[in-house]
């Protein structure tokens, strides 16, 4: 007998990428460049050259059998050993290459980061507005994912709901700021009273709570801001990041598990997520892009393009009317609907080529996301379709 558990997630597709696919087939009818697709977060600047020239050289100079051989099991030592110096180095803290694991992207690490911390019928929390692929990755290791109800006044924490929904069953909390859809950056204040409700909760129920922070947008920040890095405020985090969004090379799947020092069993988590790796058949990222990567840890793509995006979505939908948080990073938007069905409104919205997200995956019915990732001139040449759509649909002008 096939698993069924599998078969019947076929019926609950992601919606992203089905919006995602229906926008290539109108762009093939139509060009794709008349088709205002603002569905998938893919980087839409180029990784910097010094990733090309890193990987130029590397398969010019290095030895073919290291360089396309298999990578050690927790990943090449003198790569691990440069994230954790540029992690020093930016927040002062003391990690050893013994503290990094590099994975597959920030959805690797997030997988093993679970399973190093919960065991089955363990609850994770985890706060709308959220990625809804965090439910895969944490259902499927045999937890509970569980979301606390959006602040829809700003998207920061709700503590009211967290605290009735924080029991003793609760292994983990997961967070992600920047975060994906809202674009909100979590303040100091919101994460340093986290940090102290998770202390208190853990010495009331005799158990750590873990912080599993997912961090792929964490150098998309806006205004000048610089990002509170959340294992500065709370010894027992770990940190899940991907070089998919910073370096713009999401097809690449290269990203760390960076364990915090300071936390419990902080000396064992990485070698756990070796063994992890075992069960689940992840079993090393590229070595290459391993090399490559770790030759730029401190350099980023030209990500002033995702605010020039910003700035234009954020005046022309509030003028229009649009009740909205102003993002501080990522290249999300996360607009309330103009109507109370948010699937609905962007259903709507295809009829004008506008490729809209509905909020509900994202546990914010109601809201819509636009991923802004897309060239400045299609954002321009969007607005009047966006207008458009407004005026006749809601009479709003």
């Amino acid at each position: 007998m096939i698993a069924q558990k599998y078969k019947q997630m076929l019926g609950a597709k992601s919606v992203i990428r089905e919006l995602a696919e229906y926008a290539a087939v109108r762009g093939a009818e139509i060009g794709y460049e008349n088709v205002f697709d603002y569905s998938l977060g893919n980087p839409s600047v180029p990784a910097p050259e010094g990733f090309k020239e890193a990987m130029v050289r590397l398969l010019s100079e290095c030895d073919p059998m290291k360089l396309h051989g298999y990578s050690p099991s927790l990943g090449i030592q003198s790569v691990k050993e440069k994230v954790a110096a540029s992690l020093n180095k930016r927040f002062g803290m003391n990690y050893t290459a013994g503290h990094i694991f590099m994975t597959a992207g920030a959805a690797g690490a997030i997988a093993h980061a679970v399973r190093c911390v919960t065991v089955p019928g363990d609850e994770v929390l985890t706060f709308a507005p959220f990625f809804p692929e965090y439910h895969p990755y944490i259902d499927l290791s045999g937890a509970e994912l569980k979301v606390v109800p959006a602040d829809t006044q700003g998207f920061q924490i709700n503590f009211e709901k967290l605290e009735e929904m924080l029991t003793d069953k609760v292994a983990a909390l997961l967070i992600n700021t920047p975060n994906n859809p809202s674009g909100v950056v979590y303040t100091k204040e919101t994460l340093e009273k986290l940090a102290a409700l998770l202390r208190r909760k853990s010495e009331e129920f005799g158990h750590t709570i873990y912080l599993i922070s997912d961090e792929p947008y964490r150098e998309i920040l806006f205004d000048g801001a610089e990002i509170v890095y959340v294992s500065c405020l709370y010894e027992h985090t770990i940190s899940c990041y991907s070089y998919s969004k910073s370096l713009s090379i999401p097809g690449e799947r290269i990203g760390y598990v960076a364990v915090n020092p300071a936390c419990e069993e902080a000396d064992s988590i990485v070698s756990m997520c070796g063994q992890i790796s075992r069960g689940i058949g992840h079993n090393c990222p590229s070595s290459i892009i391993q090399l490559a990567a770790a030759e730029v840890v401190d350099e980023t793509a030209d990500l002033s393009v995702y605010e020039r995006n910003r700035n234009i979505l954020y005046k022309e939908l509030t003028d229009l009317g649009f009740s909205c948080v102003k993002p501080g990073g990522t290249f999300y938007i996360f607009p309330k609907a103009l109507e109370e069905d948010a699937n609905l409104f962007c259903q709507k919205a295809k009829n004008y080529d506008l490729i809209l997200v509905p909020g509900d995956s994202f546990g914010c019915p109601g809201y819509f996301r636009m991923a802004y990732c897309i060239d400045t001139e299609k954002v321009e040449r969007s607005i009047p379709a966006l207008r458009r759509f407004v005026e006749t649909e809601y009479g709003k002008r």
